[in-house]
């Protein structure tokens, strides 16, 4: 696991997981931290033990949808709440969601006024996820909001079809740019410049990201889409 490199206030903190230095066995080794992927869920909660934030952790039943988890000392739960975003004004609240491919946001502003995480597939992308929890959120300057961009499928391997080009296009024309044609109407989805474009156009420009894909890194990180059967790995932000 390690720090995202990112400029923000001293008090927020992010970690983001690997697939390495757990306690799975393949095909799920060894650092994976889903409790729904087939894995003991004994060895999943040593694996979340090992994860150097505070505990415990709010974790997410993620079902691509659009609901967005306001996080609290009294909306806190063991149990996975079902959301696809979650964010918090409080410290020592941490966000969490996990990933094997999709697309892992993590927001604060300068302020330190409030943490966020948001899992980003085509189809959370798709249905202005991003706008939708900022507006939820309600911070009082998007240009003081920052963003990082944590591991998901790269462009090389994200291979869709002509409807989730559509999806995008019919919502505005820039997101022409994130697709790439390739032959019998396939195109190559570029899940990054979505997120890019989405931000920009709400204002927000302090975006970070290393852009590492999760298909392509065998050894470092879980890919649904390379393997299926696999672990998940996971991006966590909170207020100290």
């Amino acid at each position: 696991m390690f720090v995202p490199n990112w400029q923000v206030p001293n008090q927020v903190k992010s970690l983001q997981t690997t697939r390495q230095g757990g306690f799975s066995r393949a095909p799920y080794d060894s650092l994976n931290l889903g409790n729904h992927v087939g894995d003991s869920e004994h060895v999943v909660s040593q694996n979340r033990r090992l994860i150097k934030a505070p505990q415990p952790i709010q974790w997410l039943e993620q079902v691509h949808g659009d609901t967005i988890h306001e996080l609290t000392p009294n909306s806190f739960s063991i149990q996975p709440v079902v959301a696809d975003a979650v964010f918090t004004r409080e410290k020592q609240l941490v966000c969490a969601v996990m990933t094997a491919d999709c697309l892992p946001i993590l927001i604060t502003d300068k302020q330190a006024s409030f943490v966020a995480a948001i899992h980003c597939g085509w189809r959370g992308l798709q249905q202005r996820l991003i706008s939708k929890s900022l507006a939820v959120i309600n911070p009082n300057n998007l240009s003081n909001v920052q963003v990082w961009l944590g591991p998901a499928i790269g462009e090389l391997a994200f291979e869709v079809g002509e409807e989730v080009k559509s999806a995008f296009t019919q919502i505005s024309t820039e997101y022409e740019s994130a697709f790439l044609a390739k032959d019998d109407s396939k195109f190559l989805a570029n899940i990054y410049l979505l997120a890019q474009i989405e931000l920009n156009k709400l204002g927000v420009q302090q975006i970070s990201s290393d852009f590492e894909c999760t298909f392509s890194q065998t050894e470092k990180y879980f890919s649904y889409r390379r393997e299926t059967v696999t672990g998940r790995q996971a991006s966590l932000i909170w207020i100290e």
